[in-house]
């Protein structure tokens, strides 16, 4: 964003002070094929859009007099403490907005001291991504494949590594239509590939989807899966992509640690509900038996604070990371969740709460719901 002076003819870089002023940036700079598959939604667009439209139809009920002259934003997930509650969303192919990729979103995460869910559809291996975050908190993303054994293999993998917990996509038995995908014949560049299997796909003459085989994925996925992903690993499995009050009893009877409120950014089943309106339900029926996280439609601060309201432990963020890949790589990332950060103490302590622990429904309208 450049301020030009006509006189002087030099340009004053604008501060980009807000989420969507990175999204603006990131629009401008970055190609057509690549803006339009990160923006992507399925069909219409009708869950994409909803799940930013949702936040605005939940007002919030402010307490005043409370003496916020001091406040803290920690909390903790799955039992490590962070600095607020915002990680970063497993998103795929990094290295197509900014040359670092993933190395640079992993230091950012670590720098800031929260959460980066590093996805399987990586352009750098997880253990780049180790080793550029050697003390970052880490969970990885994990998919079923047809092959079981793809998926066990990077399951010891990072946990050799010290990832801290395992996110299983629950939401892709197929992948959705992503209209723009489509027109653009969208694949990734010559020079990147899916790195985490790098060199386990042989050359075929089967089509590629987003950067491996089609029909790699393992459609009959169902929850003796969960089990069957329990046996293998030690590492606490969260289940993201549950959207419904049965799904997440079903979560809890089979013991995961942790569920992701979560319509994979409105890119597969269009007409679906927007995140936060679904997480009320969720958190009802869970009744604090395991955490609840939210992804999807996370633009400011006080969409944060909303979100621990309804019940939330912790909300991740997918394709602002990107667009501040697309600004300034680590240091990008970095600005979006400082902006966040602040945005959402500032929120918190509008609203009259001092610290997360104090934040709960009442600081919603109930009508709203």
């Amino acid at each position: 964003m450049n301020i030009c002076n006509q006189e002087g003819g030099h340009c004053a870089e604008m501060p980009l002070v807000c989420l969507t002023d990175f999204e603006q940036y990131a629009k401008e700079h970055l190609s057509k094929a690549t803006w339009d598959y990160y923006a992507a939604g399925a069909d219409e667009c009708c869950t994409r859009d909803d799940n930013l439209l949702a936040y605005k139809r939940i007002r919030l009920r402010p307490r005043i007099l409370r003496d916020v002259s001091v406040s803290d934003t920690r909390t903790t997930v799955q039992g490590t403490e962070i600095s607020f509650p915002v990680g970063i969303a497993p998103t795929a192919f990094h290295c197509l907005a900014w040359h670092e990729g993933e190395v640079a979103t992993a230091r950012a995460t670590e720098a800031v001291n929260t959460c980066y869910i590093a996805s399987t559809y990586s352009t750098c291996s997880v253990e780049e991504i180790a080793a550029a975050a050697p003390n970052g908190y880490r969970w990885f993303q994990l998919y079923v494949y047809r092959d079981r054994k793809l998926s066990e293999q990077i399951v010891h993998r990072v946990e050799a590594l010290g990832f801290k917990a395992l996110v299983l996509t629950v939401d892709v038995p197929y992948t959705g239509k992503r209209r723009n995908d489509i027109r653009n014949h969208f694949k990734l560049p010559p020079h990147l590939k899916v790195k985490n299997f790098d060199g386990v796909f042989q050359e075929t003459a089967v089509p590629e989807e987003y950067g491996i085989p089609a029909n790699t994925l393992d459609p009959s996925i169902s929850w003796k899966d969960v089990y069957w992903l329990q046996s293998i690993t030690r590492l606490p499995v969260i289940i993201k992509g549950i959207l419904t009050k049965e799904d997440a009893e079903l979560a809890v009877e089979h013991g995961v640690q942790g569920i992701i409120v979560s319509n994979h950014g409105g890119r597969q089943l269009d007409g679906g509900p927007a995140t936060i309106d679904a997480l009320s339900e969720i958190v009802d029926t869970v009744q604090g038996r395991i955490e609840v996280y939210l992804d999807g439609g996370i633009r400011t601060g006080s969409d944060v604070l909303k979100a621990l309201a309804l019940g939330a432990k912790c909300v991740f963020i997918g394709r602002p990371a990107v667009w501040g890949l697309a600004y300034k790589g680590e240091e990008g990332v970095r600005d979006v969740l400082q902006i966040l950060n602040d945005e959402f103490r500032l929120s918190m302590v509008l609203s009259g709460c001092r610290n997360v622990s104090e934040i709960n429904r009442n600081l919603v309208q109930a009508s709203k719901l």
